[in-house]
């Protein structure tokens, strides 16, 4: 396999898997949208080697076999029959992409091989810090910068904020893979029944939890935004519309009677077209604030 072939396998994988992504990925040029495209297909397939597992044991095996492949990239010897390892490092020779996000990822990635089931709200936090947070600290290089730590912290806001949004979303989906992202402690607050969850019934407590997860995600985007204005170029307005799809999603979520057990929420293709010029004045919105 050539880098080309590569480089087009992994867009294609960005196109079929996220639409969300490969519309924010338009806004990027050249080499750098190849890069996004890289990134987005060697984080895919590490999630796909979990969740297409089919017991414990193989999914270990195959998350073993992903990580492996990170790393041959990183050390400039991938496998040129692996599209992933190869358009990884020809991203790597051309932008500094933490191997440390990837490494976070890892962790967060073997954590859905276990009966997941998270106690508090901080071990959500960091479930979301650890496979979508970093992912920010992957793009933000790709886009370039500038503010240093702190756009970097802005952008792992944002990317938190994303998940805990795939969280809310999924829920019905999770339960049914043996997975629950919604802490013990709130669902004690809130008097929420797993059991009645897993039958498709929506309680007031549990409308209650959900909007209690929103509005953590709702201040993360807050958090997340004021980094997206310190993206160069139309980077800026690419993150700015996967932000605001997302963000959409929560809306949806309410506008479906917070049934995320049996409905799957999201935004129609003219609904994320009318983003664009929503993410534009929102760039402008936040750049005019005091930092």
């Amino acid at each position: 396999m050539t880098v080309d072939q590569a480089l087009k396998e992994c867009s294609a994988l960005t196109k079929r898997h996220s639409s969300t992504f490969f519309l924010g990925s338009v806004f990027f040029r050249g080499e750098r949208r190849r890069a996004v495209s890289a990134v987005y297909a060697t984080c895919r397939l590490g999630d796909d080697a979990v969740d297409a597992a089919p017991n414990e044991r193989e999914g270990r095996e195959r998350l073993a076999a992903w990580w492996s492949g990170v790393e041959r990239a990183y050390d400039g010897r991938p496998d040129d029959g692996v599209a992933f390892e190869l358009a990884l490092a020809w991203a790597l020779e051309r932008f500094d992409l933490p191997k440390t996000a990837f490494e976070e990822l890892h962790l967060g990635l073997a954590t859905d091989l276990e009966c997941v089931d998270l106690q508090t709200i901080d071990d959500l936090l960091l479930y979301c810090r650890r496979v979508a947070g970093v992912v920010g600290w992957l793009v933000a290089p790709i886009a370039g910068y500038r503010g240093g730590a702190p756009t970097l912290s802005y952008a792992l806001a944002l990317g938190q904020a994303m998940q805990l949004t795939n969280v809310l979303r999924d829920v019905g989906e999770d339960l049914a893979m043996g997975r629950c992202y919604l802490p013990r402690d709130l669902r004690e607050r809130h008097a929420v029944d797993l059991e009645l969850l897993r039958g498709g019934t929506i309680t007031p407590g549990y409308v209650d939890l959900i909007e209690e997860l929103a509005a953590h995600t709702n201040a993360l985007y807050r958090e997340g935004w004021r980094g997206i204005p310190r993206l160069h170029g139309m980077a800026s307005v690419a993150v700015a519309v996967a932000a605001l799809n997302y963000e959409g999603i929560v809306q949806k979520l309410r506008q479906n009677g917070y049934d995320n057990l049996n409905r799957r929420a999201f935004l129609r293709p003219h609904e994320r077209l009318a983003l664009i010029p929503r993410a534009v004045a929102g760039i402008a919105g936040v750049a005019l604030r005091p930092s």
